[in-house]
């Protein structure tokens, strides 16, 4: 079967893109409320702000212009004695106002600034408080008689040295509100009704904009998902950026990885466990065949060859149900405390011959340490380890085993002689069925699991399987077991 293409995952399809999403619906909906809900109290705090300030600044600027004006009065009076030159000429007064007030200014006031410096704003009165210039301005228009009476208008003094010479008077804010008020808020509303219109378009853009990237991207890894879900785990997403959605797109595809490479190892591991029975089998099926066609005897040697094969059959049905319950947690295990000194030597030495016969010497150091196990496991363990060192240690060869103390565990150090293994090869040494040189046809003949069952046994006791190189130059198992504290120190202890 053609393996599919590693390609990331693309929305190239027109039905795969997103239209109008939910999420997309819903995230447009929130960004674009908020906002207009944030505008919209940024208007009404700015406008009722402005109300409230706005007497306090014609109150500010009012009085300071007034100030401004009386004390160039009190100078002009200094100089003609007499306010006689402001009845005959009003102009005189127009271009007083105009030089005290204006002349500050880079360019002429406008709009709220114009009407706090028109000269028709202020009243003067000479010495003895007559009119000189500004009376409509003593007599309040006519109210409605519901309406509060306007208040009067305010008044700086005018001095020449230290003589009042007169009075110079301004009309409050509130005489002014009618009519500058408007002018100064029309100008800020309009100000802010475009300030809002800009908000709202580019919440509405924001909004658009953010609803529509973050449903592409949901919709990408739901089309992804959806794949994963009906086995296609050759989809990845696109990892581009450092956010949260570009981590979560990162875990997806190890995930897909992970459950790819899965599926690899199971489909291996089918083939491989298919291998293993069929060559039994096969010699089986021959070996039946050959005697009832008459070609091989029926005779005790015979048979005891077709028992040898039985056996193999066996052997490796165990080793897959060992494995199987490792899987579900199930492995018949009774932990009690254990010699691990005895156990291992006492294994070794019942080995020592077959060790010898195959050309390998052993070295065994140990001391005596205590370990929570399954006497019965054990042996099996180091059963599948001499196993594995008998069947790849050439001759002459050495397998050295060293038991030692290290912290609060007991380790094995488990080597032997070459040949060796790649260490681009040492994680893969307990998977199922795994080789390193990759052939079935081995000299061993063993099924491929010994050292995937020894790692079962090993974690079921609470232990660590640890491969290395060895400085023997060929293979090092480190076995690691929590010790038995209590009864180690016991035994210990002199009689």
């Amino acid at each position: 079967m053609k393996k599919p293409d590693l390609m990331p995952l693309s929305l190239s399809n027109r039905r795969d893109w997103p239209r109008l999403s939910r999420l997309s619906l819903k995230l447009f909906a929130i960004i674009l409320i908020t906002n207009v809900l944030i505008s919209g109290l940024v208007f009404v705090f700015i406008s009722r702000s402005l109300d409230q300030g706005f007497v306090n600044y014609l109150e500010r600027s009012q009085a300071t212009r007034a100030e401004t004006l009386a004390n160039a009065l009190g100078e002009q009076w200094s100089q003609r004695g007499s306010w006689k030159w402001l009845r005959d000429n009003p102009r005189a007064w127009q271009s007083l106002v105009r030089s005290q007030l204006w002349s500050s200014e880079r360019h002429p006031p406008s709009g709220i600034d114009r009407e706090l410096s028109d000269a028709h704003g202020y009243v003067l009165l000479d010495e003895l408080s007559n009119p000189v210039i500004g009376e409509p301005l003593l007599k309040p228009p006519p109210q409605d008689p519901d309406m509060p009476p306007p208040p009067e208008p305010h008044f700086v003094p005018i001095r020449s040295g230290d003589k009042i010479v007169g009075q110079l008077g301004y009309l409050p804010p509130e005489r002014l509100m009618a009519r500058m008020d408007q002018i100064f808020l029309d100008r800020q509303q309009r100000n802010l009704v475009i300030i809002v219109g800009s908000l709202f378009l580019a919440s509405l853009l924001l909004a658009g904009g953010l609803a529509w990237w973050l449903g592409r991207r949901a919709r990408s890894m739901t089309l992804a998902t959806r794949r994963l879900t009906l086995g296609d785990y050759s989809v990845r997403l696109s990892e581009r950026g450092r956010d949260e959605l570009s981590r979560l797109s990162a875990d997806f595809n190890q995930l897909a990885e992970t459950l790819e490479a899965n599926r690899r190892a199971r489909q291996r591991w089918v083939a491989d466990i298919a291998h293993e029975l069929r060559t039994p089998l096969a010699v089986l099926r021959g070996e039946i065949e050959a005697m009832q066609d008459g070609v091989r005897p029926l005779t005790v040697d015979n048979l005891g060859s077709l028992q040898q094969e039985v056996g193999q059959l066996g052997h490796l049905v165990e080793d897959l149900r060992l494995l199987a319950q490792s899987d579900a947690d199930a492995l018949d295990m009774h932990l009690v405390p254990v010699d691990l000194e005895e156990s291992l030597t006492q294994r070794l030495d019942d080995s020592r011959a077959r060790l010898e016969s195959q050309g390998l010497e052993l070295s065994v150091e140990s001391e005596a340490l205590w370990v929570r196990a399954d006497s019965q496991r054990l042996r099996q363990l180091w059963d599948n380890l001499l196993s594995n060192t008998m069947a790849y240690t050439d001759s002459p060869g050495m397998l050295r085993v060293v038991l030692r103390q290290r912290q609060q565990r007991a380790e094995v150090i488990w080597e032997d002689t070459a040949p060796g293994v790649p260490a681009s090869e040492l994680s893969r040494l307990t998977e199922r069925l795994y080789r390193v040189e990759g052939s079935r046809n081995r000299r061993s003949g063993g099924s491929g699991l010994g050292l995937s069952i020894a790692s079962a046994l090993i974690e079921a006791q609470g232990g660590e399987l640890t491969p290395s190189v060895s400085p023997l130059g060929g293979l090092r198992w480190t076995l690691s077991f929590p010790l038995e504290t209590t009864l180690s120190s016991t035994v210990m202890e002199p009689a």
